[in-house]
């Protein structure tokens, strides 16, 4: 029995209303999470050099115990990336976005599409990207009750992120289009080189 088995449809808490239908559907790719979110080849350098030093100074008890230590951190990232894919169910609706998500305790947080001030995808290996979303007014989220799925280091204003989305161009398209049939949103130029695709914000009335 799956702590998930009470939801009438995969990713959602309750059936959705008559004039509501889901668009889109999927869940972060546990390896590029623990590459982006989890910076878990940057913890492995850092444990390299350590090892390294230790060798070079003929330190191998500090050697061999930093290998040990990194080992378990890396295997605790890795696992803790497995269980976020495992768990988070992202929902693209005609109304809003619903992020299903939480390793021990789940909860589901709604992002009405009329909400987003503006969006923008980053592009990570392969086809996968991550998606952050800027939403209108003062922040209603926590930070750490997002975390993973926010944007780095955004404590005040917290912007939520799709993490790791497979086919990430397409589903930023679609999520333009989406978004156009709610509220008037317009393309705007990519700020970044590592802004890909078409962000887009929010046209005042």
């Amino acid at each position: 029995m799956s702590e998930y088995d009470h939801e009438p449809t995969r990713g959602l808490p309750g059936h959705l209303p008559a004039d509501e239908h889901i668009v889109w559907q999927s869940s972060p790719d546990w390896k590029a999470l623990a590459k982006a979110a989890l910076h878990i080849r940057l913890s492995a350098a850092y444990f390299g050099i350590i090892i390294l030093w230790a060798i070079s100074r003929s330190d191998m008890n500090t050697a061999i115990a930093v290998s040990l230590l990194g080992a378990i951190v890396i295997a605790m990232f890795v696992a803790f990336a497995w269980g976020v894919s495992r768990t988070t169910v992202y929902t693209l609706t005609n109304k809003r976005i619903i992020l299903r998500v939480g390793v021990a305790l789940n909860k589901c947080i709604n992002l009405p599409l009329s909400e987003i001030e503006s969006a923008n995808l980053k592009m990570l290996a392969g086809d996968h990207g991550s998606i952050v979303l800027s939403l209108k007014g003062a922040p209603r989220l926590g930070y750490f009750m997002l975390w993973p799925h926010a944007r780095s280091l955004r404590f005040i204003s917290p912007q939520p992120m799709l993490r790791a989305v497979p086919d990430a161009r397409a589903f930023a398209q679609l999520l333009f289009k989406t978004t156009q049939k709610v509220q008037a949103v317009a393309p705007v130029e990519a700020r970044r080189s590592n802004s890909q695709d078409v962000p887009f914000q929010g046209v005042p009335a």
